[in-house]
């Protein structure tokens, strides 16, 4: 896609901080980290989010953050890390092109990902039941 942030780094048109490169991954620092060594890996084919990709382009984007994970653990040396996808607008997501957040963490680093929220096992069996039915 012409206008996306994103295909526009992976074609070189934007500076970046390249981690990683293969034929169907790209990988480059985020420009406003969470932490030091917060890297995005991005398939190099456009899609809007991980629902709307295929599956083709989603089965080589793990082995490379594994890979990208355990390098900036080994960079930082963070005792530990988050792997994370924000999918629509909604859950965060502001580059719409799909891609997977390696966040290195360190001890007592204060960052506070999800505050829990109460739910009632009336409600758990609820939705387990809903999401069970939407995958039949």
């Amino acid at each position: 896609m012409a206008e996306c942030i994103f295909c526009k780094i992976i074609r070189g048109e934007i500076p970046s901080h390249k981690i990683y490169e293969d034929e169907r991954i790209f990988a480059f620092l985020d420009i406003a980290p969470v932490s030091l060594g917060h890297t995005l890996v991005v398939p190099k084919a456009h899609a809007e989010n991980v629902l709307q990709t295929p599956d083709e382009h989603l089965s080589p984007l793990f082995p490379a953050v594994k890979k990208i994970a355990a390098a900036a653990l080994a960079a930082t040396g963070a005792g530990g890390f988050n792997i994370g996808v924000n999918c629509g607008k909604a859950a965060g997501q502001v580059v719409f092109h799909t891609h997977i957040h390696v966040i290195p963490r360190f001890e007592n680093d204060g960052l506070k990902l999800w505050p829990k929220r109460p739910v009632t096992p009336e409600e758990m069996i609820a939705v387990a039941e809903k999401i069970v039915a939407a995958l039949a």
